[in-house]
């Protein structure tokens, strides 16, 4: 995040450090529904600060790299073509707390389904043309909030860790389905941060099924009963099983010279325990990676996949299982990029107006750019909009073309040509 700053005091913000308000203006028209929303408790009749003015502040505060807490964006609210703008006046820090209780974060989501509308898909691979399904990347992130209001909001839900001291760490979990053709969320549903009961990856996901799917996940969503509720719903799922899975084969099937070369070693027809639907198992070799544990540290190279796609090739399986990374990206722009670390509101329905505005302005980062939010992206929006980069700079940045995975796939062609 940048942020210009003496030893002691922060540099006060200018009218110029506030220069993102011409491409919010793109949603605000879309908010002036939510102006009433709340107002029957308002039996005073004395509210200043409504829903849209929230949001809005909401949407400021992300936007600009320059405002990192709520003093801060109070403080922005001081300008007058910032006031102007927002159509909101300087506020209390009480009045900016007490806020969520009285909206329904819910009515964020029509906002961002109109602006999903306009975007086009920014990824489109040949390969999977044939599939019939929206891959779809199911996961979830936490995010710590403090103990005694995370406590008090999701009971003993919200424990999910114990930290190197001995203390327990609270927060929240979001549970976010990615349509990986255009990088928005389809869904994002938060729960206390603890990975258990109801709250379990698998058994969020199975609430929210939708038919044309294929959903791409990790070992969170490895469940047999999953596995036969999408199929009953129409979808279908490719999600990484156990390395110790236990199942009965049908069979055993030839493998093709481009499953061959993309590290598949094994093609079988299971039966798991328990299913009433026939999944495909595809074992492939990978890249080590160490994964750390508290018993130390862990390397695996063969990862086991379940499928319902029993007539797919088995290198596009594995294929469509290297895209559920993407999602990994997305949390790293919400939480990194976007200023999600900092909660403006440790109250659940502040939490959920915070997620929907950071995906509004994932969404106004892909209309504007027309390429998915990345953090060389984001960062040189960023520099111009606090008067760093030019212009012309910046479209120059965004026409570059995406180079990514070049210098490794050199490198693996060049250890294919020696003989490795």
């Amino acid at each position: 995040m940048i942020r210009v700053v003496t030893e002691h005091n922060p540099k006060p913000l200018q009218e110029n450090d506030v220069r993102c308000l011409g491409h919010l203006r793109r949603v605000f028209d879309l908010l002036d529904a939510l102006h009433d929303e709340g107002r029957a408790r308002d039996t005073a009749g004395n509210r200043e600060l409504f829903f849209d003015g929230y949001v809005k502040l909401v949407l400021l505060y992300v936007w600009n790299p320059l405002i990192d807490s709520v003093r801060m964006l109070r403080e922005a609210t001081g300008l007058e073509n910032v006031a102007k703008t927002l159509g909101v006046k300087r506020f209390s820090l009480g009045s900016f707390s007490e806020a969520p209780r009285a909206f329904d974060p819910e009515r964020l989501k029509p906002v961002i389904e109109e602006l999903a509308g306009r975007l086009h898909p920014t990824h489109d691979d040949p390969r999977l043309g044939g599939l019939k399904h929206a891959l779809t990347l199911v996961d979830s992130t936490v995010l710590t909030a403090l103990a005694r209001l995370a406590r008090s909001a999701a009971g003993l839900d919200a424990r999910y860790n114990t930290a190197q001291d001995g203390r327990a760490v609270y927060g929240w979990r979001l549970h976010t389905q990615l349509d990986l053709a255009t990088f928005r969320p389809r869904r994002i549903e938060r729960t206390g941060a603890r990975n258990a009961g109801p709250d379990r990856e698998h058994n969020v996901l199975r609430r929210n099924l939708e038919p044309g799917r294929c959903y791409v996940g990790d070992g969170g969503y490895a469940d047999r009963s999953l596995y036969d509720d999408i199929v009953d719903v129409q979808s279908s799922y490719v999600i990484r099983m156990r390395a110790d899975s236990v199942f009965d084969v049908l069979e055993e099937r030839p493998l093709s010279g481009e499953a061959l070369a993309a590290g598949v070693v094994r093609d079988a027809v299971v039966t798991p325990g328990g299913g009433r639907h026939p999944v495909r198992v595809v074992a492939a070799r990978v890249e080590p990676h160490p994964r750390r544990t508290r018993k130390g540290t862990k390397q695996c190279d063969l990862i086991l996949l379940a499928t319902s796609l029993i007539d797919l090739p088995a290198e596009l399986v594995t294929l469509i299982y290297l895209y559920r990374y993407t999602v990994e990206l997305f949390f790293r722009v919400f939480k990194q990029l976007l200023g999600l670390r900092h909660l403006l509101s440790q109250r659940g329905p502040g939490i959920d107006v915070q997620v929907y505005c950071t995906a509004i302005v994932c969404l106004l980062i892909c209309l504007m750019t027309g390429k998915r939010p990345n953090k060389s992206n984001r960062n040189l929006i960023g520099f111009y909009l606090i008067g760093w980069a030019t212009e012309r700079e910046l479209i120059d940045h965004l026409n570059r073309p995406d180079n990514t995975g070049v210098k490794k796939r050199a490198k693996d062609e060049l250890w294919k040509k020696l003989g490795y």
